[in-house]
């Protein structure tokens, strides 16, 4: 599931749009810029709605700042008298933008576009001898069919997406549950990496697919 981060210091919309949202992505919510950098760092989203007008600062030099490293699609909020704002968020790197008040699923379908954008074609993965076909749920290593859970896949899924990044620990937690992780701990993830490494057939004597990035989460590596 894709990863949406909310960059919104009113906290009625920021949890409206959390709402419209979530039935598609993972929506991480922040309030402030600190907040925001805080998740940036943590999460690494797919996508970024940033307000531009926050009460410690502006929208448009926090997204300068990802803008020297990360081309990740960010979506500027901005109110409707504000054309400078449009203007120098545009130059600055933002995708798009919308100004307030606006629909919903005017937003959704915003959103819709920059993921689809941004995204490889078809849900088809092939990697050395790996090949993995997510629509049709059929996974092979040559010719050994590999069989995996729901939750299984998953995780396989979300870290090939993101192939040669390191994916956090939280995140992973998320996709996998897909939000329903009140009695989900980070034990229940171990678990769940190591049954796939062992499906994969990964073992000390070979290079593994799936490594751990200590302090943060794991890689798919496997080139």
């Amino acid at each position: 599931m894709k990863q949406v981060l909310i960059v919104e210091d009113d906290k009625n919309l920021n949890n409206g749009i959390s709402i419209a949202l979530r039935s598609e992505y993972c929506c991480v919510q922040a309030f402030t810029l600190q907040q925001a950098r805080e998740r940036w760092r943590e999460q690494r989203p797919d996508l970024i709605l940033l307000d531009v007008n926050l009460p410690d600062g502006s929208g448009i030099d926090f997204m300068e700042e990802i803008r020297r490293s990360d081309r990740t699609p960010i979506i500027l909020l901005t109110a409707n008298n504000m054309e400078m704002d449009i203007v120098t968020g545009l130059e600055s790197g933002a995708n798009d933008y919308i100004t307030k008040p606006f629909s919903l699923m005017v937003l959704r379908a915003r959103v819709g576009v920059q993921l689809r954008e941004g995204k490889s074609t078809g849900a088809v993965f092939k990697c050395g001898e790996y090949c993995f076909d997510f629509e049709k749920m059929e996974f092979m290593k040559g010719s050994r069919g590999i069989d995996l859970s729901k939750t299984e896949q998953r995780l396989l899924r979300c870290l090939v997406e993101h192939k040669g990044k390191s994916v956090s620990r939280s995140r992973l937690i998320d996709t996998v549950w897909q939000g329903d992780t009140e009695f989900v701990d980070e034990h229940a993830l171990t678990v769940a990496v190591n049954r796939l490494r062992n499906k994969l057939g990964d073992s000390p004597s070979a290079p593994e697919c799936i490594k751990t990035v200590y302090g943060i989460g794991y890689i798919w590596a496997k080139q």
